[in-house]
């Protein structure tokens, strides 16, 4: 896709999870909101090695979403993609439906963990990421994190494991976006400076604007 095209997919992407977390009465808008452009440049940029039609294909990348409740962004960016019919949004957090308040993977397609307790979803993907390593693939595992869950020390247990088992097929993603649930994150428990932090822990990080598609091209490209 093009500059415009991923423009018109994020706003397609917002209306979507408006409307689903309307419908359902319930859900977490702002930090799905505030990721949308990150996942279109994966799914729609041409970043992530995946297939709709063929969601377990061995040489996938794979996209874990760390914070898991955050799942109306993930959702429609499924949905978008192909992975399921768009109608199906509608049924987020309702009984029965696929589409549960958190990620959950032995329900849809595309979905590769489960998620929503913090600071577990990057364990998973480092361990993801060294499985593949051991088996000679190129895929590569790619986490999105949000900068309150970087208040969790599994956290940084991972990184160093990370780091430890040079897990260069590892791409780990904060959503800096300043808020959690309780309220600022710098007044909850202070993280930062998280990307000084994260270079301390042996990561390659660049920071960029997460709503800048330019910015996030390259920075995927260096990674």
């Amino acid at each position: 896709m093009n500059l415009e095209d991923l423009k018109g997919k994020a706003n397609d992407i917002r209306v979507d999870i408006v409307e689903m977390v309307a419908e359902a009465g319930s859900g977490h808008p702002g930090g799905s909101l505030s990721s949308v452009e990150i996942l279109c440049a994966l799914y729609f940029g041409g970043v992530l090695d995946h297939d709709a039609n063929d969601p377990r294909k061995e040489d996938r990348d794979r996209f874990l979403l760390s914070k898991g409740h955050a799942a109306p962004v993930l959702y429609a960016t499924l949905a978008e993609s192909g992975y399921f019919p768009k109608e199906e949004l509608k049924t987020l957090r309702k009984l029965h439906s696929r589409l549960q308040g958190h990620p959950d993977c032995r329900k849809l397609p595309g979905v590769e963990a489960s998620t929503g307790s913090l600071g577990q979803g990057l364990s998973i993907a480092a361990g993801m990421a060294c499985g593949l390593k051991l088996d000679g693939s190129e895929a590569t595992v790619f986490t999105l994190m949000g900068d309150g869950e970087c208040q969790e020390g599994q956290v940084w247990e991972a990184l160093m494991f990370a780091h430890h088992y040079k897990l260069d097929n590892l791409c780990v993603i904060v959503d800096n976006n300043g808020l959690q649930i309780d309220g600022n994150v710098a007044d909850v428990m202070n993280p930062y400076p998280i990307a000084e932090k994260l270079r301390a822990f042996g990561l390659e990080t660049v920071e960029i604007d997460g709503h800048d598609f330019d910015q996030m091209e390259a920075a995927f490209a260096k990674a």
